[in-house]
């Protein structure tokens, strides 16, 4: 990690805060492409991965854009409320789980609130290398909740973006089928689950290499039903329990086994694992149904109960 300087820090939505970030003597920072994440380690000490939402071509500053998740543990709060500007965080270099592919057909981008961030990105690094194409549909709940609103509506993306509110009514919800329902070039879809859930069912008859998701999912963070669980290694016989509110890679990696891993979110595929018995919960965007019987994401996927069998 490297030490930067908070040159900016202000609210721009509700509950959402804007942060520039730069080198103390105004150095260059490491390069970075569209869709790629920093770590960030907090003022309470947990580290959190953030979507750098400028343009590419910016070499002397990352700008991330932090919601106040009210329900998390603690690392969005911790930003909003402690973080002043002037302030120095350590930093990670640049990573990308959530790269352009090439794709002269152009670019579907859809974005639901926060996950807008990196494909912002994406929308400036095309604007200003001057294509390939792109459509960018932006679904909030509400003008207030929407950050971004007014560049987005500017003229820059005059004819390029699709901004709709539904107000929190799920009848009001935004219609992606006539987008979606002819395949054309390459889509990326970043928001809430149920979001991303519709996409990739409107997309089932898309190529897979041709539809990408970011998921800002914290695989440690619990749901109503989960369930404490085990987790067993084949060839070793170890068993390993895996309480509510961890992951198996969280237990894994405290157990001292290593496993790879990279966005921990479900969306990358870089923690696939083999399964060999269990009744699963697959909560990644990688898999297919007919993968789910023989691979499990450690980073986000749960047994519902009983053991689950996998082999590192």
């Amino acid at each position: 990690m490297r030490d930067l300087r908070v040159a900016r820090a202000e609210t721009i939505a509700r509950d959402v805060r804007l942060f520039e970030l730069r080198d103390s003597a105004g150095a260059d920072l490491p390069a970075f492409t569209a869709g790629a994440h920093i770590g960030v380690r907090t003022p309470c000490g947990q580290e959190r991965k953030y979507s750098l939402c400028n343009d590419p071509h910016e070499r002397d500053r990352y700008v991330i854009a932090v919601k106040l998740e009210r329900d998390g543990r603690g690392g969005s709060r911790s930003m909003i409320e402690d973080v002043k500007e002037g302030d120095h965080l350590p930093v990670s270099d640049p990573h990308n789980d959530f790269a352009l592919a090439p794709s002269p057909a152009g670019y579907t981008l859809i974005a639901g609130g926060i996950g807008v961030t990196p494909l912002l990105s994406m929308a400036r690094f095309l604007l200003s290398a001057g294509g390939p194409s792109f459509k960018l549909y932006y679904l909030t709940r509400d003008p207030q909740a929407t950050p971004f609103l007014d560049e987005l509506k500017g003229p820059d993306f005059a004819g390029k973006v699709v901004i709709h509110h539904d107000g929190g009514d799920p009848d009001r919800a935004y219609d992606l089928w006539p987008a979606l329902e002819k395949p054309k070039g390459h889509v990326y879809c970043c928001g809430p689950r149920g979001l991303m859930d519709s996409v990739r069912d409107m997309t089932g008859h898309w190529s897979s290499s041709a539809v990408h998701f970011e998921a800002f999912v914290d695989g440690s963070a619990p749901r109503p039903d989960d369930a404490p669980f085990t987790v067993s290694i084949a060839g070793t016989g170890e068993r390993l329990d895996v309480p509510v509110g961890q992951s198996i890679l969280d237990v894994l990696r405290k157990a001292g086994r290593s496993a790879p891993s990279s966005c921990e979110s479900g969306s990358c595929g870089s923690c696939r694992t083999r399964l060999v018995s269990g009744d699963v919960d697959h909560r990644d965007f990688v898999l297919t149904p007919g993968e789910h019987a023989d691979n499990i994401m450690i980073c986000v996927s749960r047994g519902r109960g009983g053991d689950v069998v996998i082999d590192l």
